[in-house]
């Protein structure tokens, strides 16, 4: 069967974005994570690939050994719909902490609350209260 997943590429901080993003969002798991070892291509013990499941959404991520011009971009982004007004709250703050908050909580008229944030690693996080 043909699959789609959302696969996140980081420099050096995989495990520490998908480690904090299950400690944050409920109902996520990292599910699976392999190291480079001394022969490379990465930083021997950064993530060669990891797969998660965030809020139910299965994830992969890496390392790249290489550096690239670019990150993360807005254009992408991973939506949430909270079951309570304090869960929404409480991942506007975590989530945003560090990073930046593109549309602060409020009511937009496509949803009575909403919020968008970048998180501290530049993954765009759409917060919703349906």
């Amino acid at each position: 069967m043909t699959t789609a997943t959302p696969f996140l590429m980081f420099e050096g901080r995989a495990e520490e974005a998908l480690s904090f993003y299950c400690e944050t969002v409920p109902g996520s798991r990292i599910l699976d994570l392999q190291r480079y070892d001394a022969k490379g291509p990465g930083k021997e013990g950064s993530v060669s690939m990891a797969r998660a499941e965030i809020a139910g959404l299965k994830v992969m991520a890496f390392d790249s050994p290489v550096h690239h011009a670019f990150t993360f971009t807005p254009a992408l982004s991973l939506f949430v719909d909270c079951a309570s007004e304090a869960e929404q709250e409480r991942l506007v703050a975590t989530l945003g902490e560090g990073g930046g908050t593109l549309m602060p909580l409020d009511n937009y008229g496509f949803s009575r609350r909403f919020a968008w944030v970048n998180d501290r690693f530049g993954v765009s996080w759409q917060i919703n209260l349906p």
